[in-house]
């Protein structure tokens, strides 16, 4: 168990050292729906989405901040258990790499703003499927005039999301969700499948297709090959985003779930099996069980726990000037 931890550990000092080098960040380069919807769409190259990652000194501090707005968020539920079995005290790295990011399951509003000027029309679309999640989830979204805890820019840097409470960490000047090149004139299909997704990050949700189960699937020889030659991903991008299997132990999740919204799309060509991992391209039942039970709506009105924060956003790494204090 602390083998996988300290991989995972090792993982996000990777994505940090490659997340500037790495430009294209959008979804996955195989689902063909979008393109029916419309011929002029911006996404043909069908870039996969990279979750970007704090900088190594806040992984700590992002931690913290997220038991103290959800104490289910520390990992006592699986790693906190090996003391029991004659364990050392976890060291603080691996506790913050095991910590969970969810906002809990009072309900709350999460403010959205632009990081570009955009027309009202484009504004309204982008947060109406933001907010496709709560339709079983008590997290609404709504646009802000100010600077919002959600900060989306459509400019370069392709498809990401900090994920949940790390939002808080991100300076201000920053866009914490990135959906390059997304217009009026975007297909339907890409708002489901990429705007939805980004907005599983922002909730908590990791990248399904990380768990166990699949990443067994995976041939790692041909996943280099694969990302190298449709992403430009170099092999500690490969590792760090496709072959590390995120910790069962600290995730409060289903079984993994191939169709999931959450999950790349990948072919057949680089599992062992010969078979596809299908990928999402919406939000699926599974998906609306899981939010539903991690943020249960009340049986009042939603939105009776307006509490906001000011989050922060990103690009590239910031100074340590700029780290954001947050008061939870």
């Amino acid at each position: 168990m602390i083998h996988t931890e300290r991989r995972l550990l090792d993982a996000l000092a990777k994505i940090a050292e490659v997340a500037g080098a790495v430009v294209n960040g959008g979804e996955d380069p195989l689902d063909e729906s979008s393109t029916s919807d419309s011929d002029e769409s911006p996404h043909k190259e069908r870039l996969v989405c990279t979750p970007r990652p704090l900088p190594g000194r806040l992984l700590l501090k992002a931690a913290e901040t997220a038991t103290k707005i959800n104490p289910v968020n520390a990992p006592a539920r699986g790693a906190f258990s090996a003391l029991s079995m004659g364990f050392e005290v976890l060291e603080p790295a691996r506790i913050a790499v095991l910590t969970s990011k969810y906002w809990g399951p009072t309900p709350r509003k999460l403010t959205v703003s632009f990081m570009e000027s955009q027309p009202a029309n484009l504004r309204a679309r982008i947060i109406s499927h933001m907010n496709a999640w709560t339709k079983t989830g008590c997290i609404t979204f709504v646009e802000t005039s100010g600077t919002g805890n959600v900060r989306i820019s459509t400019g370069p840097g392709g498809f990401y999301s900090y994920l949940g409470t790390d939002i808080l960490h991100i300076p201000t000047n920053r866009q914490t969700m990135n959906l390059q090149g997304f217009t009026m004139s975007t297909p339907e299909s890409e708002y489901k499948r990429v705007v939805r997704h980004e907005t599983g990050h922002t909730l908590g949700a990791p990248h399904e297709h990380m768990r166990k189960a699949l990443v067994s699937r995976i041939d790692p020889q041909k996943a280099y090959a694969y990302f190298l030659q449709t992403q430009g991903w170099n092999k500690a991008t490969v590792d760090a985003q496709v072959l590390t299997p995120l910790n069962e132990a600290s995730l409060m999740s289903t079984p993994a779930d191939q169709t999931s919204i959450m999950c790349y799309q990948l072919p057949a060509s680089i599992t062992r099996d010969n078979k596809p991992i299908l990928g999402g391209t919406d939000i699926n039942v599974t998906d609306y069980a899981f939010i539903g039970k991690i943020y249960p709506k009340p049986s009042h009105a939603l939105g009776t726990d307006s509490r906001n924060f000011d989050v922060a956003a990103a690009d590239e790494e910031w100074s340590e000037a700029e780290d954001v204090e947050v008061a939870v």
